[in-house]
């Protein structure tokens, strides 16, 4: 998360996905959308000119204590060739989980699928709701 200036923004979320030309990519974010808003309560806004998608809001303090900024619990960004899902949960604790999830790589707090029919739903949900109520300090 280092150089953060990524902010929530008043963007419209359906005109974004609407203007998806990849087919598939267009159905899994609306996928995404209707289940992160279920496991968070949260409805999905746009965060910064990336245009990631994102669920909840909290107050990120880094580790050095100096900065501090909004981020969303959880979200995703449909890229070209893959989607990256953004979980506030550390990802390298939950190796039995990921082993389960299927094909994907993953960072310490993002998940990176070509589609959806590549992983596990259920396991998906169960790491959304790992992080919806996350908070890293």
């Amino acid at each position: 998360m280092s150089g953060l200036v990524t902010k929530e923004t008043n963007k419209s979320v359906s005109a974004f996905i609407d203007s998806i030309e990849n087919d598939s990519k267009r159905k899994d974010s609306k996928l995404l959308i209707d289940m992160m808003s279920e496991l968070t309560g949260h409805e999905p806004k746009i965060w910064g000119d990336n245009f990631i998608i994102g669920f909840g809001k909290y107050k990120y303090r880094r580790k050095t204590g100096k900065e501090e900024f909004e981020w969303f619990n959880v979200g995703f960004a449909p890229r070209k060739s893959k989607i990256t899902l953004y979980l506030t949960s550390d990802i390298e604790k939950e190796k039995e989980l990921i082993s389960q999830l299927g094909k994907c790589k993953h960072g310490r707090g993002c998940l990176y699928i070509n589609k959806l029919a590549d992983i596990d739903l259920k396991i998906l949900r169960q790491l959304i709701a790992k992080s919806k109520d996350t908070q890293w300090n």
